[in-house]
């Protein structure tokens, strides 16, 4: 496909070049009668300022430069000894700066436009000075065009550029978020799983008189429990090694960790926080600790970083069946800060909520201030226990 696509850009732009010269040809053969002399001179000089434009147009940057010397040179000699310019001349020259122009030769696009400017100054024939400025003008007109389409094509590719990398970038920090949401979650998961066999292996042991079908289903109980665990451990036990080195062993943080949270917050930005708890306090399952954590934890990262010496409050109600949060702070709420939040920080928290089937709403807070706010559906460990028979 490329090469074909090349030798079609090489064959329009060598019908251009002989379309011209032909059209050049044509008026030289036209205007014989009245020239003087020099008829088979201004006709070589016809072909010589329109057939290279074949080469400007269709092959590479030497042979640009070039072609794009002979024809202006051709175009130079064809007005100032002989006053036979052609058209087809004119439109090489013009078409010639325009591709030099928009293939980034600024400085030779411009170099070609002089010799013109020079004529104009210097001629004393009033017809070749007018049509030396003409020339001249058009010729700086095409340029700056063709500059104006390769500035403008740079910087379209340099927006795609740019764009490309912080899709790259947004796409790998979701990896890594969700990478860690996962460790944590096998962490949570593999420890209730490992209570379901160790419970199922000692109510086998330890009840008197248990019938042989129950200590049958019992046994498969532990055995299942344990092969899942396997097969999970098996398919998610990979995340523990993508950072290489460094892996820290220590229990997931929950809701019990707040206050730390925010102590060390506060000593880190050097600014008040709060935290307001309201409602019956009740454990929860460890999934919902951990998400509710780094929720919390995420969004006083960014208001240090988006709302420095601010104000926070770290809101925390528990309801009958979901726990709500609410972190606000009264910074400026710019919209440079709402676009720089709108990154990699905001897209961990919607997921981790997401997870656990909840909602996070983030924006201007009324009044003022960043606010997020997540939603996350409970059911507490003592309203589980009174549900089992």
């Amino acid at each position: 496909m490329s090469r074909w696509r090349t030798t079609e850009a090489a064959t329009r732009a060598v019908v251009v070049g002989v379309a011209l010269a032909m059209l050049s040809v044509c008026e030289v053969l036209l205007r014989s009668a009245d020239l003087a002399g020099g008829f088979a001179a201004l006709l070589l000089l016809g072909l010589a300022s329109t057939l290279p434009l074949a080469f400007v147009l269709g092959t590479g940057r030497l042979a640009r430069t070039c072609a794009a010397l002979a024809l202006s040179a051709a175009c130079v000699l064809s007005l100032v000894p002989f006053g036979g310019l052609t058209v087809g001349g004119v439109v090489a020259q013009l078409v010639c700066v325009y591709v030099l122009g928009r293939a980034g030769a600024t400085r030779l696009g411009g170099l070609l436009v002089l010799p013109y400017v020079a004529i104009a100054l210097g001629s004393h024939e009033e017809l070749t000075r007018i049509v030396a400025v003409l020339v001249a003008t058009l010729a700086s007109a095409a340029a700056a065009t063709g500059i104006a389409h390769h500035v403008r094509s740079r910087a379209q590719a340099h927006s795609a550029t740019e764009q490309a990398f912080a899709d790259t970038l947004l796409e790998h920090a979701a990896r890594g978020e969700r990478a860690r949401i996962a460790r944590e979650l096998h962490d949570v998961v593999a420890h209730h799983i490992s209570m379901i066999a160790v419970q199922a292996e000692t109510a086998r042991l330890t009840t008197p008189g248990l019938p042989t079908e129950g200590a049958t289903r019992l046994l498969a109980i532990g055995d299942t429990a344990r092969t899942a665990l396997t097969e999970m451990r098996r398919l998610l036990g990979v995340l523990r090694e993508d950072a290489h080195t460094g892996v820290q062993r220590r229990p997931q943080p929950g809701l019990g960790q707040l206050i730390d949270l925010v102590d060390e917050s506060r000593d880190a930005a050097g600014s008040r926080t709060r935290l307001i708890v309201s409602g019956p306090i009740a454990p929860l399952d460890p999934g919902i600790e951990v998400t509710a954590y780094r929720i919390v934890q995420e969004a006083l990262t960014n208001a240090r970083r988006h709302a420095p010496g601010a104000a926070v409050d770290v809101e925390l109600r528990y309801g009958d069946g979901d726990l709500a949060l609410r972190v606000r702070d009264n910074g400026p709420g710019s919209i440079a800060d709402l676009a720089a939040l709108s990154g990699h920080g905001l897209l961990g928290m919607r997921e981790r909520a997401a997870t656990v089937g909840g909602t996070l709403r983030t924006g201007p807070a009324p009044g003022g201030g960043f606010l997020v706010e997540a939603r996350l559906p409970v059911k507490s460990e003592e309203t589980e226990a009174e549900a089992l028979p």
